[in-house]
């Protein structure tokens, strides 16, 4: 039976998910799941996720949640080079480093900034909350400091944790997309992380900016950046 993956694009953990199974060339089956309808809610998707997020997987009839746990399973149970996710424990837990501190920072941080700066304004057509604002993009802001001087040691590393691409870099550059749609262009403000994304992007070939479409038509439609470029 064939992987399933459901998705939305505009989450950047299902663009992590969906950017992977791309590069590693491991084939599977799109289930999108519009969020902006609340398909997400629906009981058709409940029997799937209960907890009614995306991304999840349906491998044979084996069902998993979480993007982390779900990149882990994949880099596991399919053949794919042992840089994305190393055998050697020593590099395997660097990954791990990463992907832990990411929650309560790149994750929490650009996500929130998103949210409170254009989606729920957008979605419940009410006034952006600039006090909110500002503390998030505050927090964002000190996290991006710290990807640039101790994640990338202020660009001497190529990827987050050294010379090697590594499944730690899609959740990375798909949570650092995110705040681009409400205006805060991440990669000119920060120019190592810009240089960082390059790095990622042409690592990843065509299939990222495929990942990143929806980012692209947004950010275009909001902020009168072309649609085809790609910032």
């Amino acid at each position: 039976m064939t992987l399933k993956l459901y998705y939305d694009l505009m989450s950047q953990p299902s663009r992590a998910v969906y950017l992977f199974l791309k590069v590693a060339n491991i084939p599977f089956e799109s289930c999108t799941v519009k969020l902006r309808d609340g398909e997400h809610f629906e009981e058709a998707f409940k029997k799937i996720n209960p907890i009614q997020k995306v991304p999840v997987i349906d491998d044979a009839g084996f069902k998993l949640t979480e993007s982390v746990a779900i990149l882990r399973y994949l880099v596991r149970s399919r053949n794919v080079a042992d840089h994305w996710y190393s055998t050697d424990l020593q590099l395997q837990a660097k990954v791990d480093e990463y992907l832990e501190w990411q929650h309560l920072n790149t994750r929490l941080f650009c996500a929130m900034y998103f949210r409170h700066k254009f989606l729920e304004p957008m979605m419940f057509q009410r006034p952006v909350e600039e006090k909110k604002v500002a503390r998030f993009q505050k927090e964002m802001e000190k996290c991006l400091g710290e990807i640039e001087t101790i994640w990338l040691d202020n660009g001497n590393k190529k990827f987050i944790t050294g010379p090697n691409i590594s499944v730690a870099d899609l959740l990375a550059c798909c949570e650092l997309e995110q705040p681009v749609m409400a205006g805060y262009d991440v990669f000119q403000k920060y120019p190592i992380i810009g240089a960082y994304r390059e790095r990622v992007r042409k690592a990843t070939g065509p299939h990222y900016e495929d990942a990143h479409k929806i980012v692209r038509i947004i950010t275009h439609k909001f902020s009168g950046v072309p649609r085809d470029s790609k910032l």
